[in-house]
């Protein structure tokens, strides 16, 4: 019989700080509850990380708690935490290091019933120098799209421009820039600042880059923007012009030809990061590549069409390897036996676009504690965790523990 403290559950989650503020995501706006108060309501506890993934977290140390109170079992069970999972995973790999590596075992990241794949993820960049396009009459000054993580979608992106009033009526040229806007229809804010500098501040919806159809992308609709108003005045910048016609708002990647799928779901393209440092303008991009796709066939197409565009270099900064673990494993076994006898469904393991720590260590998959059906909340203004499935999860994964300790 299984025990759950529902009731400290809840209490510990409701904790003003326990939620979010160890995140690098950044919270978003217009937020119903403040994003850091792990406000209850409506059966829900919301907040920055509820469910991605201090929610799972707490349910797993509580699932701990109620196997060392109530079972015995003849191996050592340990939590792992991480703060660095949305980043570059040092802390993960300080870890592997400095500690003994766990046998086999399960990260509450993601979905149950059970993770057996996770796509594998490029980071690239595509870089143009800007220094020669500094004598133009309309020039970038400044960049800003708040600091955004590369795996979340932007949701609010600035661009400040300084036009040349000697050359370019600058009344005309806000006209022309409404005209832009208009034609297609974006949420792009048009600002005065003085007589020679204006404004633009695109807005989007923010969203987890491994599904970036949840989202609207601030920035790829700011650059196309840009490319219309240059070319207005005969100024090709070539990475906008490259950018429009290969990537644009799409983000399955199928102008470039990496439009690649298969088990384990599409290719998805975000376009995480721009900015102007130095005399350099670059693009961000993160990429969730399905496992059987060899990433160097996604490179070498951005390579192929880049030829032509003889100042846009391409850099792949940080390539992160796919999950795979057979369906037929012994813990992806056990871990969907144990959701469906305990939902009583007959789920299959599933593939996510998603990284989780589970692929820093051999025999580990994610688990939950998003369930099916649910929208998925990670990223996203809102966040929350229902605190049925929270007690729901924390049952599970106390039965998994003891299961696979035993």
């Amino acid at each position: 019989m299984v025990i759950v403290d529902t009731l400290n559950l809840v209490k510990v989650m409701n904790y003003y700080g326990i939620i979010g503020h160890l995140d690098v995501v950044p919270e978003g706006e217009n937020w119903t509850f403040p994003p850091f108060s792990g406000k209850v309501a409506n059966g829900k506890i919301f907040g920055r990380g509820a469910i991605d993934d201090k929610g799972p977290v707490i349910s797993s140390l509580y699932a701990m708690k109620t196997v060392m109170e109530n079972c015995k079992v003849n191996k050592r069970v340990r939590l792992i935490l991480g703060l660095n999972e949305e980043n570059n995973w040092q802390c993960i790999n300080y870890y592997k290091k400095h500690e003994e590596l766990p046998t086999l075992g399960f990260s509450p990241d993601a979905d149950f019933p059970c993770i057996y794949a996770e796509k594998s993820i490029l980071t690239s960049y595509l870089k143009m120098n800007y220094s020669n396009y500094l004598s133009k009459d309309i020039i970038i000054t400044d960049i800003d799209c708040n600091n955004n993580a590369l795996n979340v979608v932007p949701k609010i992106c600035s661009t400040t421009l300084k036009i040349n009033t000697n050359n370019i009526s600058f009344c005309n040229f806000i006209e022309n820039l409404k005209n832009i806007k208009e034609k297609y229809d974006y949420e792009i804010d048009i600002y005065k600042i003085d007589d020679e500098h204006v404004k633009l501040t695109s807005y989007g919806v923010q969203a987890h880059s491994a599904h970036p159809d949840l989202g609207i992308n601030s920035i790829s609709r700011i650059i196309i923007i840009l490319d219309d108003i240059f070319k207005l005045y005969d100024i090709n910048i070539e990475l906008f012009d490259f950018f429009k016609n290969f990537i644009g708002t799409d983000y399955s990647g199928k102008n470039l030809e990496i439009n690649f799928e298969d088990e384990s779901g599409k290719l998805t393209l975000n376009v995480g990061w721009f900015s102007l440092e130095n005399s350099l303008l670059k693009i961000g991009m993160n990429l969730r590549v399905p496992i059987n796709t060899n990433v160097l066939d996604v490179e070498n197409k951005f390579l192929k069409y880049l030829d032509s565009y003889i100042n846009v270099d391409f850099e792949t900064t940080n390539y992160m390897p796919a999950l795979h673990v057979p369906k037929d494993n012994y813990l992806v076994k056990t871990l969907c036996k144990i959701y469906n006898e305990e939902t009583k469904s007959n789920l299959e393991p599933i593939a996510i676009g998603g990284a989780t720590f589970a692929r820093a260590f051999k025999n580990c998959i994610s688990f939950g504690a998003n369930f099916p059906g649910n929208k998925d909340m990670c990223h996203q203004t809102d966040e929350f965790i229902s605190i049925d499935n929270l007690i729901a999860s924390c049952k599970i994964y106390a039965r998994t523990i003891y299961e696979l300790s035993k």
